[in-house]
């Protein structure tokens, strides 16, 4: 499921920051497109860790409701050149791909089944993970 938050990015000397006001989040890039990734980023893991805590997690302000003069003189930054744009992500999708760590598991085969296996060049770890995806679906 797609979430989306306002965020305001303010350009600075080396870089952008970007702030959440809904969410009482911060990151930052050296760059607009690296901005955006760690925005990315940060709504993605803050969303994920709020859900996996049982916090309550907060609606979205209407982009048109914030402003970025006030949450500038909120944390005492200069405004400078500053707009809001919208963050989106998928927070599940996401963090399969980038939060969630595989760890290593050593199992024992039969020595028959483990050449015949490696002959049909099969990836031990795919299989394993298939095969533990189709048990737990199967529940």
């Amino acid at each position: 499921m797609l979430s989306m938050y306002p965020a305001c990015f303010f350009k600075e000397e080396n870089g952008y920051s970007v702030i959440f006001p809904d969410l009482d989040l911060a990151t930052c890039g050296e760059t607009m497109d690296e901005a955006m990734a760690m925005a990315v980023d940060c709504l993605a893991g803050r969303l994920r860790w709020l859900k996996q805590d049982g916090d309550p997690i907060p609606e979205p302000s209407p982009m048109s409701s914030i402003d970025p003069a006030a949450v500038s003189k909120e944390l005492e930054i200069e405004p400078g050149e500053a707009f809001v744009n919208m963050v989106s992500v998928d927070v599940e999708a996401y963090a399969k791909e980038h939060f969630d760590k595989s760890v290593r598991k050593t199992l024992t085969i039969p020595a028959w089944l483990n050449t015949v296996a490696l002959e049909m060049d099969i990836n031990f770890s795919q299989v394993l993970q298939e095969a533990l995806l189709a048990k737990i679906q199967a529940r």
